[in-house]
């Protein structure tokens, strides 16, 4: 049976009078949007006793710790403010090895002693603590099955928020959530200790480099978040984007991005009453939203914030992924986090701006008039550039995942090779350092644009490099290796504590240099030159895509670790568990479990995959070409008939050769099984997908079963 074409049936159910279902109008006058539905310092400090508040600021501000006895008294403040939102449940939102989000609501209500009515109750012993089932999620063998004792534990840095449904209203309190023996069992709790390890490291730095005002440092980041959206009737149509995420079958259209009309092009009406919406969503969630534009892809878009503290923004980044996807069903529509939902077309991914700012004020990676008169600046950028170098492995295996696979090293992603592009002025600066000359800084310039109309623009000292995985881009670091649907804990976890352990790796040179009587100046540049001396070979300010590279990167000892196989043994290396360990971080057995989760993950997603794979190739896609072939006899059209022919006996052999690889199991599991997935099930999809393709371009277009990509790539 032919399948039916509606074009745009859902699009009428965005719109009622050219005005956006639901979308906020922030323009309008006293409009309070912004935190509207946060449990924020504001609402706090109205709704809480002075002293009570004063200790909360500091939790948050310094890390103290809060006094339990005055919990009962934020649970009570917490409570009336969610409920006179119209809350009626509460949940501990906790980030567990999944790789998204998870709650358990319980109400606010409970009976009261006779049984004749309901009492709402919400006591700090419910506030700071939590007991979700530990052994149901993925813990790597910490937890087994008959163990299924866990604790969420209430995290104050990061503000309680009411998700809004049009049922009712929830209070999410941000938790982490570890095992009976304490062992970290989520992205958050490893992630707040590496924002401990690195702020004493390098508050220790700026003691020795005078500063002594500076008490705490945080580490800031701001990702971008890389999206696709498609009509909602194309999504259910296509078993492969419902269950994996990516289309697992598609013939390349003929029209792609290979116009380059897309990118920051106009965006279509519909899409942008879908962006306002999610950023006006976004906003009552105190999400600091900034950017919306059309990236390469067709149908591909991008929403980036401005930057946050690492804790906090990362919790922003799982809602803002969450409400993507949410308020894209209003308007008959799905939003793909797949790194790479369409072969052969652009991939989505999440830069990662990451830096460190002092609690007064001073970001440590943004260069004073010249970066030569900024010793501190040149201290912190030497001591980044020594992490990536030395801890290169852990870092591209904190990005790892059978989606990147597909799109790191591809013409729109950074190749695996871990590099950092510093732009020309700041490397000729590093240059002169460890060639003993400090030259100044050429004076500032400006760009002609060659009439009296425009105006002449600032030149910038260094140019933009897209293909590298990390560059410094003026005052932070990029790391553009991230993947759209990953969480960013697991990057800035390793971004911390990388950088902690390079920071005092420096200190202590430079404390040994103070000690033997050395000026300050003269110290700091004697530690950078060797520093830079030993970790330049990870500076490459080049083509990151070119072959020239490739081979280059060998020749220094830079590692390129194409796939996650390859990566993830990088977590279990001994210089990862002693990082890990001496900063408190993770564990030996925590960075185990989490190599296994990953191990396991990658085998189960793609063997997910292979059974969709074979079962849209046999049941749709071969009755299909039959059908077609069919036809082709009744007509007698003799010279289509044998290329159909053989392109069905090509599919045949290929269903049954896929079908086979992904029963067959390695006798080694963990990394033996991912390995034997990536060398023989992922080749016979492929193999599949390729024949499957052809037929795409040669079966009628009323008996193909799946839409494509020339009807999903353009949306109106």
């Amino acid at each position: 049976m032919a399948r039916t074409r509606e074009k745009n049936v859902t699009a009428a159910r965005w719109s009622v009078n050219g005005n956006a279902l639901g979308a906020t109008d922030l323009t309008e006058p006293g409009n309070q949007t912004f935190s509207a539905n946060v449990f924020s310092p504001v609402v706090q400090r109205q709704a809480l006793p002075k002293h009570v508040y004063r200790q909360l600021q500091s939790t948050v501000e310094n890390g103290e710790p809060l006094d339990s006895t005055l919990a009962d008294q934020v649970a009570q403040a917490m409570k009336e403010w969610a409920m006179s939102r119209g809350a009626t449940h509460y949940t501990h939102w906790f980030q567990p090895l999944t790789g998204s989000t998870a709650e358990k609501h319980d109400s606010f209500y409970g009976p009261s002693a006779d049984g004749s009515t309901a009492i709402a109750e919400f006591s700090g012993k419910e506030l700071i603590q939590g007991e979700p089932d530990a052994s149901s999620f993925p813990t790597g063998g910490i937890r087994a099955t008959f163990e299924a004792r866990g604790y969420t534990a209430w995290d104050p840095t990061s503000p309680a928020f009411l998700l809004e449904n049009p049922n009712g209203t929830l209070l999410c309190i941000p938790t982490a959530f570890v095992s009976w023996t304490g062992e970290a069992l989520d992205n958050k709790t490893p992630l707040l200790r590496s924002m401990d390890a690195l702020s004493r490291s390098a508050v220790r730095a700026l003691r020795l480099l005078g500063d002594e005002a500076a008490q705490r440092v945080f580490t800031t980041m701001g990702p971008e978040q890389e999206y696709f959206l498609v009509d909602e009737q194309y999504f259910y149509e296509r078993p492969d984007l419902v269950n994996c995420g990516r289309t697992l079958f598609g013939a390349k259209p003929p029209k792609g991005h290979e116009l380059d009309d897309h990118y920051f092009g106009s965006i279509p009406e519909r899409i942008l009453a879908y962006m306002l919406e999610v950023e006006g969503e976004l906003f009552k969630l105190g999400v600091p939203v900034k950017t919306r534009h059309n990236e390469v892809a067709p149908n591909q878009y991008e929403i980036a914030p401005v930057f946050e503290g690492t804790n906090v923004g990362c919790d922003h980044q799982m809602l803002t992924m969450q409400v993507l996807k949410n308020v894209a069903r209003k308007y008959g529509l799905v939003c793909l986090l797949h790194e790479k939902p369409y072969a052969g077309v652009n991939g989505s991914g999440k830069h990662n701006n990451w830096s460190m700012a002092t609690d007064t004020g001073v970001n440590l990676l943004d260069p004073g008039d010249t970066p030569e008169e900024n010793l501190h600046f040149l201290f912190f950028c030497a001591a980044v550039i020594a992490g990536v170098d030395k801890y290169q492995g852990l870092l591209r295996a904190s990005v790892a995942g059978t989606g990147q696979d597909h799109r790191l090293g591809a013409n729109e992603a950074p190749p695996a090779i871990m590099s950092i592009f510093l732009g020309s002025e700041l490397e000729r600066v590093f240059n002169g350092i460890l060639e003993g000359r400090v030259d100044p800084s050429e004076p500032g310039a400006v760009l002609g644009l060659g009439t009296p109309v425009l105006p002449a623009l600032p030149l910038h000292s260094g140019d933009r490099n897209r293909t590298s995985p990390f560059a410094f881009t003026g005052n932070k670091f990029e790391f553009r290796a991230l993947g759209s649907s990953m969480s960013p804990s697991l990057p800035n976890t390793v971004l911390n504590t990388i950088a902690a352990a390079s920071i005092d790796e420096l200190s202590d040179k430079l404390e040994a240099a103070l000690q033997g009587g050395k000026e300050l100046q003269q110290a700091v540049l004697d530690v950078i030159r060797d520093s830079y001396g030993t970790s330049s070979r990870v500076v490459f300010n080049g083509d990151g895509y070119s072959d020239e590279w490739h081979k280059e990167a060998e020749e220094r000892g830079l590692l390129n670790l194409r796939t996650t196989p390859d990566a993830l043994p990088e977590l279990l290396s001994n210089g990862s568990k002693e990082a890990f360990s001496r900063y408190e971080v993770l564990s030996d057995r925590e960075l185990e479990s989490r190599f296994e989760v990953y191990a396991e993950q990658y085998v189960v997603n793609i063997n997910i995959e292979a059974e969709i794979a074979a079962s849209i190739a046999r049941t749709m896609i071969l009755p299909a070409a039959l059908r077609h072939l069919a036809l082709l006899k009744d007509a007698e059209v003799r010279s289509l008939i044998g290329e159909a022919e053989g392109l069905i006996e090509e599919l045949v052999a290929a269903i049954t050769d896929l079908e086979t690889a992904n029963r067959e199991h390695p006798e080694e599991e963990g990394l033996g099984h991912a390995r034997y997935m990536r060398d023989r099930v992922l080749p016979a999809m492929e193999r599949t997908r390729a024949v499957a393709d052809q037929l795409e371009r040669v079966v009628a277009d009323d008996l193909w079963p799946l839409p494509k990509y020339q009807e999903m790539l353009f949306i109106k």
